[in-house]
């Protein structure tokens, strides 16, 4: 009975600390309410800080467990070399299906007239584009806190639920942005960016579900976790981050900042 109420509170508070880190959205939409745009030098140094914040969580609280969990040495490694590689893999086949979903993509070209939004205008497609690209992004980023939580490792877990909150904030307010820049009521715009983190909770939900009962897939469950995050963090949020605007050194400085903060706190909570 103590261990079937152990693993039931593992999966209750996996499950509310991805979806604390969901709505972390909506937290970062709030601005909404009181701007109507963002200067691009706060955005590029709220995005440098979250490919910080969200490189050290995919370290330490992701990539070093999985070898642990694979058992060490080269069978640990190799688990994560081959977990890694497959997650992705598989966040480049979901990224092909939107071509033009890297973070703040309003501004890039106009998707194909074939599309399922052909019927919006061109700046409403790309918002919407957008949306549902960073929307199914979320889901992996909720596997990976509930991934943390399935191992048992509380503190892992814990920490990569903060630090994905942290990165979700400018993703919140990016999505909010275009959508009130395209007429939306204030309330509506904070409300579809509440509403795009949801999916966390339902990755986390899956994430502690497979390695309840599977547990010797841990060692990949966590790898892979490791290479969607890092497929979202070198695909969209560094490059969007850098773009040439005279902010990359700023970017970069505030990357460096974010990822020894978070490795203070991932040291201090595990």
């Amino acid at each position: 009975m103590a261990a079937y109420l152990s693993q039931f509170n593992i999966i209750f508070v996996g499950f509310l600390a991805s979806l604390a880190a969901g709505l972390a959205t909506g937290v970062g939409a709030i601005p909404v309410f009181f701007l109507k745009s963002v200067p691009k030098k706060i955005l590029d140094a709220m995005l440098g800080a979250a490919a910080g914040i969200m490189l050290a969580a995919t370290s330490f609280s992701l990539i070093l467990p999985a070898i642990e969990a694979g058992g060490g040495g080269i069978r640990g490694a190799s688990a994560a070399f081959v977990g890694i590689l497959a997650g992705g893999a598989f966040l480049d086949i979901v990224d092909k299906f939107f071509p033009n979903s890297n973070l703040l993509a309003n501004s890039l070209a106009e998707p194909q007239r074939n599309s399922t939004f052909a019927c919006m205008s061109p700046g409403m497609r790309r918002v919407w584009i957008f949306i549902l690209a960073v929307t199914i992004h979320n889901f992996p980023e909720g596997m990976a806190v509930g991934v943390g939580f399935g191992g048992g490792m509380i503190g892992n877990g814990l920490t990569l639920a903060f630090g994905i909150g942290l990165q979700n904030m400018p993703e919140g307010l990016a999505i909010a942005l275009p959508l009130l820049r395209e007429g939306y009521p204030r309330w509506k715009a904070f409300l579809i960016s509440v509403v795009s983190g949801l999916v966390e909770p339902v990755g986390g939900l899956l994430g502690i579900g497979v390695v309840q009962i599977a547990r010797p897939l841990l060692p990949y469950t966590l790898a892979f976790a490791a290479g969607a995050m890092l497929f979202v963090i070198a695909h969209e949020i560094i490059p969007e981050s850098q773009t040439d605007n005279g902010h990359s050194k700023l970017a970069t400085y505030t990357l460096l900042v974010g990822f020894v903060v978070m490795m203070f706190l991932d040291t201090v909570l595990g």
